[in-house]
């Protein structure tokens, strides 16, 4: 159906009215579904305050952290992705609420034809125009609004969950850093610890008041040591590059003096409260959430697909056939041309595509389901390390306050010729041992307190907190 240009009469109030009419959606109503999982934790708490509640500069005190979560947040390029992907969700979802109106462009046109006399007819028409816009009786394009929309979301969930990644992947390695200096400098207190008493052993030696077998084992004790340094040095090295590969930069000079790992404050204690909470703390579960709502309104798309579509081509203006007329009194004039489209043979696709969509949603809601069940099992690991990895330290601490006790009764039993050199020598292995497993049980207690900051969705802060 359709219309060639007439004097302009008028426009008609009904189209206008159609034009404007209320769309429904045939998506399926959405309900949040059950959380699949149990209606507690494991292991509970004793903290008050909810993590998410806590800003990341008042959780970690450390003011060398601050600054290197601070450049990690200005420099990360997986921080910066996850950014330019809100901007380009964004558009997508500005594209689609475009498609919810007209497109309106003015037009100049013109044609020239010859006609059956000989002669040549012509026409000259400038005006506005709209081009097939679709009626949205059925809501297909409100649905794909709807599902944009989502994704839009989505991508801004995604952007807090990649902040609270970042944030505390940057205190895990900065504490890791701190362990290894520790554990740099424990070992090189042991150097020099058995280069003494190899220097002892070999004057004694020297003097036969020791045998041969004490004098290598002194050596042997001496280059374990050296092999320890050596693998210190380069666990560093690695923890080192890993932090300068979150921060996006090179460690500037000019950052503050760190607290070392022995003297570092405890962390706040966090309040776990319910597995339920985790819906509304954790944006890596609202992310999944926001693409089954896409998922859920893309059904609604498909379904509309089975039903007519209308599209509407319209113009206003001025019509001659002659191009110096275009614009007298009384060239006015319009053109209407609905058209409806009722599918009848597809072979298929519809279905297909409405198939894709229900099965897009149950994979969404998988996927919803799973991201629920990884952040509980994540809090409860978390939570069962915060019970046990304190009372560790507090145990190994006293391994090794008795380890030095004996080395200390050992070396002067030896000194004084009370006991062989072996006992010495155990002594100091067990100690060295002991430390060792001390600085990463520090290291673990402290990342563990990070850990469970991050998994109770701790860490996001507005941008123009985080820069």
């Amino acid at each position: 159906m359709s219309a060639r240009f007439q004097p302009l009469k008028g426009v008609s109030t009904a189209v206008l009215a159609l034009t404007l009419c209320a769309c429904g959606s045939m998506a399926p109503d959405y309900q949040r579904p059950a959380a699949p999982v149990a209606a507690s934790f494991g292991s509970e708490n004793a903290g008050n305050t909810a993590a998410s509640a806590i800003e990341w500069r008042q959780f970690f005190s450390d003011a060398r952290l601050q600054s290197l979560i601070t450049l990690a947040l200005a420099n990360n390029r997986d921080l910066r992705i996850a950014v330019l992907n809100i901007e380009q969700a964004r558009a997508q979802y500005d594209i689609r609420r475009a498609d919810q109106w007209p497109t309106v462009n003015a037009g100049l046109s013109g044609s020239r034809v010859p006609t059956s006399s000989g002669g040549i007819s012509s026409t000259y028409s400038a005006g506005v125009l709209v081009t097939a816009y679709e009626l949205d009786l059925f809501g297909r394009v409100r649905s794909l609004g709807e599902a944009a929309l989502a994704q839009y979301l989505a991508s801004e969930e995604a952007r807090k969950a990649a902040q609270i990644s970042l944030v505390a992947t940057v205190a895990t390695s900065y504490l890791a850093l701190q362990g290894d200096e520790e554990l740099l400098r424990v070992t090189l207190e042991t150097l020099r610890t058995r280069e003494t008493s190899l220097r002892l052993i070999k004057l004694r030696f020297d003097n036969g008041a020791s045998s041969l077998i004490d004098l290598r084992q002194a050596e042997s004790l001496l280059e374990s040591a050296r092999v320890a340094l050596a693998q210190a040095t380069r666990q560093r090295a690695l923890d080192e590059n890993a932090l300068v590969l979150l921060l996006g930069q090179p460690l500037p000079a000019t950052l503050p003096e760190g607290v070392p790992i022995t003297a570092a404050a405890t962390l706040p204690e966090l309040a776990a409260g319910l597995p339920s909470d985790l819906l509304a703390r954790r944006p890596d579960i609202r992310q999944a959430e926001q693409l089954l709502i896409a998922a859920n309104a893309n059904i609604g798309a498909a379904r509309a697909a089975f039903f007519p579509k209308i599209s509407l081509t319209a113009s206003l203006g001025s019509v001659s056939n002659q191009l110096s007329g275009l614009f007298n009194a009384g060239s006015g004039g319009w053109s209407f041309a609905p058209q409806l489209l009722q599918p009848v043979f597809d072979a298929g696709r519809n279905q297909g595509n409405l198939q894709v969509a229900q099965v897009g949603r149950d994979i969404a809601l998988a996927q919803y389901e799973r991201a629920i069940q990884s952040a509980f099992r994540e809090v409860s690991d978390a939570l069962a390390g915060r019970a046990t990895l304190g009372e560790q330290l507090r145990a190994q601490q006293a391994v090794v306050r008795a380890e030095q006790d004996r080395y200390r009764l050992a070396d002067l039993r030896y000194r004084n010729g009370v006991a062989s050199y072996l006992d010495a020598l155990d002594a100091q292995r067990s100690l060295f041992a002991a430390q060792q497993a001390q600085v990463q049980l520090l290291a673990q207690y402290q990342q563990n307190g990070v850990t469970l900051y991050r998994v109770l969705g701790g860490g996001w802060s507005a941008p123009s907190a985080a820069n």
